[in-house]
């Protein structure tokens, strides 16, 4: 059995050895002894003790010399050590707990109750070639419904907070925010159709924090209503701490300071299954490179020319790289229903994905096709 080992090298008389023994009968030998060294001094094994406990018999037994007071100093001294029903534990505290029956616990409990009974069925189609590697100008909503069911590997979007609409000064904010949350769920509902079982839908996303709306929570509940599985939440850290307050609430006051965040959210939706079928040998993620991503903290810095492809809103290519390497295979094929500039639907050509990029805009739909063409890089 594992146990902490300290020495302390100090000279024991016949008493100190007594007041030694006599301390050993208070605790399990397996969890605290105090052993004579051959050498010098003495050894002490620790697993774990109840250190008030431990602290009422030194000064109860106690030598002249004052023997046990300084192996108590020396065990109080540690700085590591984890907390167990009273006890400090000294080995393999910091390890995960192990559950027992885990397997039949989780099935018990039901995984992702809120996506049992969908209606999805892993029957894959083809998407047709009109549209396979296409950069599409149009409405995604009405380009979408013309393909077929479960056509498409893994969505990767970031939708526009503002498509399709005309805020102004007459449109009041609830009349605004439904029209918004209506289409943007209208396309939604139609990648979750094209998407294949066991595909991944994944929505970069930030709340609007100066309008107090929990957009990443607004799209996950509508994601869950549709019974698609969150397979989970990776924070994007941007680093860019543009926090240059011109307003910062109420300052120096608790009564309505103004928060700000630097990251982002990629919430990651599946559909049917956690699990995605696929070729082993189309996998393209190293070991270094998958070990850092399954951490869902990614500090990516933001895009920097934004200017050049003439799009004010653009995510960063190493984002997409990172989701794509870790969330598809070589050949799958990559959906982006507000392509924008074309990040997503470039990052998937480079890797050696197939693509279909959706966007309204003429001007960022040629902006996108030049960079699939390879004219900006």
């Amino acid at each position: 059995m594992e146990r902490r080992k300290i020495h302390i090298d100090v000279p024991l008389s016949e008493e100190d050895a007594l007041c030694v023994k006599g301390l050993n009968q208070f605790f399990e030998p397996k969890d605290f002894s105090l052993i004579p060294n051959k050498h010098s001094g003495i050894d002490v094994l620790l697993r774990r003790v109840n250190i008030k406990e431990l602290e009422k018999r030194v000064a109860a037994h106690d030598s002249a010399s004052g023997i046990l007071r300084r192996i108590f100093k020396e065990i109080r001294g540690i700085g590591s050590y984890g907390l167990q029903s009273g006890l400090r534990v000294y080995v393999d505290y910091n390890q995960e707990r192990k559950v027992k029956d885990r397997a039949a616990k989780e099935k018990a409990r039901e995984k992702h109750f809120y996506a049992n009974g969908h209606p999805f069925r892993p029957k894959p189609a083809d998407l047709p070639e009109d549209y396979k590697n296409k950069i599409l100008c149009g409405d995604s909503l009405d380009i979408l419904k013309k393909l077929p069911d479960n056509c498409v590997d893994l969505i990767f979007t970031s939708p526009p907070y503002n498509f399709g609409l005309d805020y102004d000064n007459e449109i009041q904010d609830d009349a605004f925010w439904k029209g918004y949350f209506d289409s943007l769920f209208a396309i939604f509902d139609q990648g979750i159709r094209v998407l294949k079982y066991g595909g991944r839908f994944i929505v970069n996303v930030q709340p609007l924090y100066s309008d107090y709306i929990p957009t990443h929570h607004i799209i996950s509940n509508h994601f869950m209503k549709r019974k698609m599985i969150w397979k989970g939440e990776i924070i994007w850290e941007k680093n860019n701490y543009n926090c240059k307050y011109s307003a910062w609430g109420s300052w120096k006051s608790p009564s309505n300071p103004y928060l700000k965040g630097t990251w982002e959210f990629l919430e990651i939706y599946a559909k049917g299954s956690l699990k995605k079928e696929g070729d082993r040998g189309k996998i393209d993620i190293s070991a270094e490179e998958f070990k850092r991503d399954v951490i869902s903290r990614w500090s990516i810095a933001p895009e920097r020319k934004m200017k050049e492809y003439g799009h004010p809103a653009m995510f960063p290519e190493k984002l997409v790289e990172r989701v794509l390497k870790l969330f598809s295979y070589q050949d799958d094929i990559v959906l982006d229903p507000f392509n924008g500039a074309g990040t997503t639907t470039y990052v998937a050509q480079k890797l050696n994905r197939h693509f279909l990029g959706i966007d309204i805009s003429k001007a960022y739909c040629e902006s996108a096709k030049r960079r699939s063409h390879g004219i900006l890089v």
